[in-house]
């Protein structure tokens, strides 16, 4: 569609609505980010209670899957909308709900970009998509339930909306809920707050696919933990389908209920881990023909692959950051270029991992975010400072073998549900934050040289 058409389809009220989610969405990014990914969108049309925001193909699918959120929150704040769609630039304005976006993929929680055929396989997560595909073809006859798990950015989100994707469209009009144990919580409290546990329990209770990410949450969460595990019995006595995930084993989530662990455990569990560099380059090449980045050979994939090795998320996250700064250059993304730009994130060493401690963690991250370790393990909440515990707590359990009171106690004798908290918030933030996710990599990277490197 030619620019003046989208132009002339702007509305005075779209327009005051898009200049306020614009200012939202300025004052919550960098100018970097804002100008490669932001910007370049444009207001499409208000309907039926959603904004409809069109984005250039060749960043579509990116601006979908990272920055849908953020966009959404800054609606909601800016605007009172709470439902942003993103479209493609001959999208036309439908004369009334389109029942495509407006009723049960929502209802649902899926993500619709997220489906088998845009998965791809590799030996580290073949036994885990062979059962989500098990699941998805035939609810509660195959693996139930199905316990996914694997460190973050590998997959596990992505397998759990294919399976409620396929069950959608080919499942005869069984019912699918996904939610993670953050809205699980959040709509049980707000339940019991406002007497509705009634609706709360049909919603979940009456599904026939339910869909669960990062069960780890659940630990120590009394109240919830209970309810869910009732949702979970009605489920599974019902003849429905449970999928879950969590960024560790069940015998590994500290302080779970042991009748809740029993459950998990029933089923099939599947473990998904780092993709190796043949599947690195075809998630590379994917990710550059979903993206329509031509410009990108098959030796500057290679650099990309042989630089990210731990995660999907992290691997693609460094060929948009190559591409983008090849654009701002005005250059074209070559080995070299790549080399440059990820050489700083991603370095590659052949080095014996290092022992980490909880002092010394403390000490690097109060070093890379300007403050000092006092500050850290006292009752400082200022944000600056906060952060720098949290990232702190974070690495501490990432990186080392203290349990989280013990993680707890070495930050100023605090709870070890506070450790949980900060693990769950960075966790999150670097999922849909490049700049969190590059400030905790640079750390850990740091983290990993040797001494006489550091100083």
């Amino acid at each position: 569609m030619p620019a003046t058409d989208v132009t002339a389809s702007v509305t005075p009220e779209l327009r005051r609505v898009w200049d306020a989610v614009r200012a939202e969405l300025r004052a919550e990014v960098t100018e970097v980010t804002f100008h490669i990914w932001l910007e370049p969108l444009t207001p499409a049309a208000l309907a039926g209670g959603a904004l409809f925001v069109r984005a250039p193909e060749h960043v579509r699918t990116w601006v979908e899957e990272r920055f849908h959120s953020l966009i959404s929150d800054a609606a909601t704040r800016g605007a009172g909308i709470a439902r942003v769609e993103i479209v493609d630039h001959d999208w036309e304005p439908p004369a009334q709900p389109d029942p495509r976006v407006s009723s049960e993929p929502h209802a649902s929680g899926l993500n619709p970009r997220y489906t088998f055929d845009q998965f791809v396989i590799c030996d580290g997560n073949r036994l885990g998509h062979a059962a989500a595909l098990s699941v998805a073809e035939m609810p509660a006859q195959a693996y139930n339930p199905l316990f996914i798990h694997g460190r973050p950015g590998l997959g596990k989100t992505h397998l759990l909306h294919a399976i409620g994707n396929y069950v959608q469209s080919y499942g005869g009009g069984l019912t699918v809920r996904y939610a993670t144990v953050e809205e699980f919580t959040s709509g049980f409290v707000k339940a019991v707050r406002t007497n509705e546990t009634g609706a709360f329990r049909e919603r979940f209770r009456g599904a026939d696919v339910l869909l669960v990410d990062d069960v780890q949450f659940l630990a120590e969460k009394l109240r919830t933990e209970e309810e869910f595990f009732h949702t979970f019995n009605a489920l599974y006595d019902a003849g429905s389908q449970l999928v879950v995930t969590s960024d560790r084993r069940p015998r590994d989530i500290e302080r779970l209920a042991d009748r809740l662990r029993e459950r998990f455990e029933h089923g099939l569990i599947a473990e998904l881990e780092a993709p190796d560099f043949d599947a690195r380059m075809a998630i590379l090449r994917k990710r550059a023909r979903l993206d329509a980045l031509d410009g990108v050979d098959e030796d500057t994939l290679a650099e990309v692959a042989r630089h990210v090795t731990s995660s999907v998320r992290q691997l693609e996250g460094a060929l948009i950051r190559v591409v983008a700064y090849a654009s701002l250059r005005g250059a074209r993304p070559e080995p070299a270029l790549a080399r440059e730009v990820l050489h700083r994130l991603h370095p590659l060493a052949e080095r014996t991992p290092h022992v980490h401690t909880v002092a010394e963690i403390q000490s690097a991250a109060a070093e890379a975010f300007g403050v000092t370790r006092d500050e850290m393990l006292a009752r400082d909440r200022t944000p600056r400072v906060a952060f720098a515990r949290q990232v702190a707590m974070y690495l501490a359990r990432e990186l080392t073998d203290e349990t989280l009171p013990a993680i707890g106690r070495r930050f100023g004798g605090r709870n070890h549900t506070t450790v949980l908290h900060a693990h769950k918030r960075i966790s999150q933030e670097m999922r849909r934050d490049t700049e969190t996710l590059d400030a905790v990599e640079s750390l850990r990277r740091r983290l990993d040289e040797p001494e006489a490197d550091r100083q």
